[in-house]
């Protein structure tokens, strides 16, 4: 997809003081959860209307881990492009005491090229993919859903659980995790922030099953969830699946609902879909909607309160891109970051 000629009803360039840089803290305070699902929001319907650049992804291995690129631009009062590199290194933690995760968003004008901002990485992930996960729920969840469970209970559950909680009004949660003492951990400390009930599960299968949205946001290399394990009407959000290697819903369970999915060829790659499609139990064609088709009205979302639905996500460059531009306009015009000329 091509972005769209700049037009007069967009902003005009003028050239900022430099290139912002915005810590995690700061991009943080700039970024308020409530406007960046309404941003990645927008990023969908966009992308479905044709006002993007094509994401791209590359991934290189290295002894220990491996790097990741994800690039596009979108469409907004002025056309943007967004690069983020991702580090992935498990062993960071124990060798060196550093995220696992680590890495930086460079934010550019799409008209000219100018680098705006620099920004860290691992803000944005973690903020855009809640985001995305919200919009799911917004479209997909049914009426009346109350009761959420959630497995894994890291800093990614946190933001997905603030998210859930700005679209819906979530009175009852459930926290599961394979260390036990992390989940008591996480439920006490959501309880206090969300102020909402959080309790600490140790089946995640019969917490699913009372549930009626299940997000997945771990790192499992084999199926969390098999049919049988969610009522009916239920909308599972996975998110953990963001490699070939993982994997948190089983063949049969995809096949057995209604596959909406942030990319259909990132996610036939990379996401649960991926495994569904290697076992026979789906193809590609069997995929009901991208969300961004749901968002803007060219695919149908929910039509039954039995209906499964499965948000395979697997969190595109789009949803870095929105993000970033708002991150970027809200730090500028609050006078947060630091500017630096790499022309100078």
């Amino acid at each position: 997809m091509a972005v769209a000629t700049p037009s007069s009803a967009q902003t005009p360039f003028v050239k900022p003081r430099g290139t912002l840089l915005l810590s995690q803290s700061q991009l943080r305070a700039a970024l308020p959860l409530v406007d960046c699902i309404d941003a990645v929001e927008r990023g969908f319907a966009l992308h479905a209307k044709g006002l993007s650049l094509a994401p791209g992804v590359l991934g290189v291995r290295a002894a220990g881990g491996g790097f990741h690129i994800k690039a596009a631009g979108l469409t907004l009062e002025r056309p943007y492009f967004a690069a983020k590199t991702n580090a992935n290194f498990p062993g960071n933690g124990r060798k060196f005491g550093l995220p696992t995760i680590q890495g930086a968003v460079i934010l550019c004008d799409a008209e000219c090229g100018y680098p705006l901002a620099v920004m860290d990485s691992m803000a944005i992930t973690a903020l855009r993919t809640a985001a995305a996960t919200a919009v799911a729920v917004r479209h997909l969840a049914k009426p009346g859903a109350s009761v959420v469970a959630i497995a894994g209970c890291g800093r990614q559950a946190a933001d997905q659980l603030a998210a859930i909680a700005v679209v819906r009004k979530i009175p009852r949660v459930l926290a599961y995790d394979l260390d036990e003492a992390r989940a008591r951990s996480f439920a006490a400390e959501r309880q206090r922030t969300l102020g909402i009930a959080v309790e600490a599960v140790t089946d995640l299968r019969a917490a699913a099953r009372r549930a009626d949205i299940v997000v997945t946001c771990t790192t499992s290399q084999t199926p969390l969830l098999d049919v049988g394990d969610v009522s009916p009407g239920a909308l599972i959000a996975a998110v953990g699946a963001d490699n070939p290697e993982k994997s948190e819903i089983a063949p049969q369970l995809m096949a057995a609902g209604k596959v909406v999915v942030d990319s259909l060829e990132q996610c036939a790659a990379i996401g649960d879909l991926h495994h569904a499609i290697a076992a026979g139990a789906m193809a590609a064609e069997d995929v009901h909607a991208e969300l961004g088709d749901i968002v803007a009205g060219k695919s149908p979302g929910r039509r039954a309160a039995d209906e499964l639905f499965i948000f395979d996500s697997t969190g595109t460059a789009l949803q870095d891109v929105a993000a970033a531009a708002l991150a970027y306009r809200n730090a500028a015009g609050q006078g947060c970051g630091t500017w630096l000329d790499f022309s100078a």
